[in-house]
């Protein structure tokens, strides 16, 4: 791969960063804001929840820019809203506007999930798609370790307002991703499909120089002959067509969020409590579920363009039904002693498997004229349950036992694994343009 060629991944890949920091730094955050303008408890959801719902509105929208306006036109706005969303956050004078900013940051983080993934999908080569598009999602999990680094250094050091530079602190991210954007090339994908072959070329010697002259043709008229000339409404993902790839996009999707994935990030200190933690014994806890996430996010990168995407998904859902199964087992019979450790094999398979291969099977699966609606089909699918059950999970964790809630997703895991043996296709190493799913 070229310098080049890795550069505008890596930048593109950087909007994950930013949406990890984002989806987190509220963390150190929330309670300061509750107490200091006296809001209710349902006052404060409402403002907590701004950015998930916006997320859920950015990922449903997200196609429609990306695929209208371009590629990277989409990836520069994105940093635009996490920058504005980061110095209105700390700038607040009102409940009201704290939330609008959150919910600006949340539409950033929705459209990224979908422009991020699928443009480093459409410059890389076939041999290194997945690990280059794998980035985003490790950048994810990098941006929500430094949020919390981030919150216990300005926690430690500064006083009083500290509260806003938690939340300020993002703007140093945001501004220098976005100027780093302006750099990123159009897709040559997407060129070819406005009629732009002669655009679409000139990446594509820049991205890989050491090609053909007839190598490029050669892909220009492959992407073209991918439907990438035809313009298609987003609509003509309800057709027949594209029945298949489409059942693919919303049940990664779906099964991602029916893991408990969010459920264990966002209330794991709550989890380790009920095995009999102290409260800081559990947040200690929870800071090894971060470290699990990253070496195990690394590892997923680097095995999926040589072992696939489908044998991860196979590995991973392994673990997810041997730790989750576990969980419910320590809960039900009170050997809380291992729950931590089940935990972290629960965290180390979802890095390794879903976490790993969500993004970037997504982005291949669907033609060049598709693919931002596509994408965005998935990422809308995996924000609006995620928001669902972070916001059921406090209430079923009280009105259910423990190990009858991890049981359940345990058994949906078994169901993921059986929808993998039998349907999810291979597509490792294949050119997007010959795909058929």
């Amino acid at each position: 791969m070229s310098r080049r060629l890795i550069f505008w991944s890596v930048t593109s890949a950087l909007a994950g960063f930013l949406f990890g920091f984002d989806t987190v730094v509220i963390s150190g955050a929330e309670k300061t804001i509750q107490g200091l303008w006296n809001l209710s408890p349902k006052t404060h959801g409402l403002a907590m929840g701004a950015a998930l719902w916006g997320t859920v509105v950015g990922s449903l929208i997200g196609g429609i820019p990306t695929d209208r306006f371009g590629r990277r036109p989409t990836l520069i706005a994105v940093g635009a809203l996490y920058l504005v969303s980061a110095v209105w956050s700390a700038l607040a004078t009102d409940v009201t506007a704290f939330a609008a900013a959150r919910l600006i940051g949340g539409l950033g983080v929705g459209i990224s999930t979908v422009a991020a993934p699928l443009f480093i999908s459409e410059i890389a080569p076939a041999a290194h798609r997945g690990k280059l598009a794998g980035m985003f999602q490790f950048n994810i999990v990098l941006g929500i370790l430094v949020a919390f680094a981030s919150n216990a250094a300005i926690a430690r050091f500064v006083v009083g307002d500290g509260w806003r530079w938690m939340l300020g602190v993002e703007a140093v991210p945001a501004l220098i991703y976005t100027a780093l954007a302006w750099t990123l090339p159009e897709s040559p994908r997407w060129l070819v499909g406005r009629g732009r072959s002669r655009d679409a070329a000139a990446v594509l010697r820049r991205s890989e120089p050491e090609i053909a002259p007839e190598e490029v043709e050669s892909r220009i008229a492959d992407f073209d002959r991918g439907s990438a000339g035809r313009r298609v409404d987003g609509r003509s993902l309800l057709t027949r067509r594209y029945r298949f790839a489409v059942s693919i996009a919303f049940l990664v999707a779906f099964f991602n969020q029916m893991s408990g994935i969010n459920a264990v990030l966002y209330f794991a200190p709550r989890i380790f409590e009920l095995t009999g933690l102290e409260q800081k014994a559990a947040l200690l806890q929870s800071i090894g579920i971060g470290v699990t996430n990253l070496v195990f996010t690394f590892l997923g990168v680097w095995l999926i363009d040589r072992v696939g995407r489908r044998t991860l998904l196979i590995v991973g859902s392994i673990g997810y039904i041997a730790s989750l199964g576990a969980t419910a087992w320590a809960f039900a019979t009170e050997t809380y002693a291992i729950v931590p450790a089940c935990i972290f094999a629960f965290i180390a398979a979802h890095a390794i498997g879903q976490g790993a291969v969500i993004w970037v099977l997504i982005s291949e699966i669907f033609p060049d004229a598709v693919r931002a609606a596509g994408q965005s089909l998935g990422s809308f699918t995996h924000w609006i349950f995620a928001a669902a059950i972070t916001s059921l999970f406090p209430t079923v964790v009280t009105s259910f036992a423990p190990s009858v809630v991890f049981a359940f997703f345990a058994g949906m895991m078994v169901l993921q694994l059986v929808w993998v043996l039998a349907m999810v296709p291979e597509t490792k190493g294949v050119p997007l343009e010959e795909l058929r799913v």
